[in-house]
């Protein structure tokens, strides 16, 4: 398996020595460089290859937010990894428009970061379980749309919730991947969904799941 080059922008130099020696702990993840603000990071992508980044959100300079829509426009190979703290779930959705494709809370595990990365790389979104709870918490979802789904649609929107991928729910269903799909696109087309984050979103707030 080829290395995954990773590059980590905060502006936290403790977390981001402490990030880069866990992540250097694991098998084909490597540290490749850092940076403290989303300029930096600019810089920083001129010399070094990444596969992906890990994005703080709140920087100095150039925040996560801006960091993320001038790398992937320059860089659309690389895929962002946005790291988060409770209190800025306002910035999901911005953050999943400007391409980000998953979404780590700071005080995550190191399993967590090689599922999150190693999903990512994949091509396939990665929330973390317990941001998504908080994001319950803070909107103290009640059930507010009037869309009815299938109890099938139910399964499946529950197990994208929880970060399964369409090949992951058709066995765990034991249905075909084909069938998988064609759930995941009526659930989009249901709510009206540009991608799996924002449906986990929806659901939540309209109170179609408890995360």
């Amino acid at each position: 398996m080829e290395i995954i080059s990773v590059v980590i922008a905060d502006d936290h130099v403790i977390f981001r020595k402490g990030l880069r020696t866990i992540l250097n702990e694991i098998p084909d993840i490597k540290v490749v460089a850092e940076a403290s603000n989303g300029q930096e990071l600019l810089d920083v992508l001129k010399d070094n290859r990444a596969d992906i980044v890990l994005m703080d959100i709140k920087m100095p300079v150039m925040d996560g937010l801006e960091a993320t829509e001038k790398v992937l426009k320059k860089y659309p190979g690389i895929k962002v990894i946005a790291l988060t703290m409770h209190e800025e779930i306002g910035y999901f959705n911005k953050m999943i428009d400007a391409g980000a494709m998953g979404f780590l809370l700071k005080k995550t595990n190191k399993d967590e970061l090689e599922i999150a990365i190693n999903t990512v790389m994949s091509n396939e979104n990665y929330f973390s379980q317990e941001f998504i709870a908080n994001i319950n918490k803070h909107t103290m979802a009640k059930k507010t749309s009037n869309i009815i789904l299938s109890e099938r649609e139910h399964e499946v929107l529950e197990l994208i919730c929880k970060g399964h991928s369409n090949v992951e729910i058709a066995k765990i269903l034991g249905l075909s991947q084909r069938t998988i799909d064609a759930h995941r696109g009526r659930l989009f087309e249901k709510t009206g969904a540009k991608n799996a984050p924002n449906l986990v979103l929806f659901a939540i707030k309209n109170g179609l799941i408890n995360a």
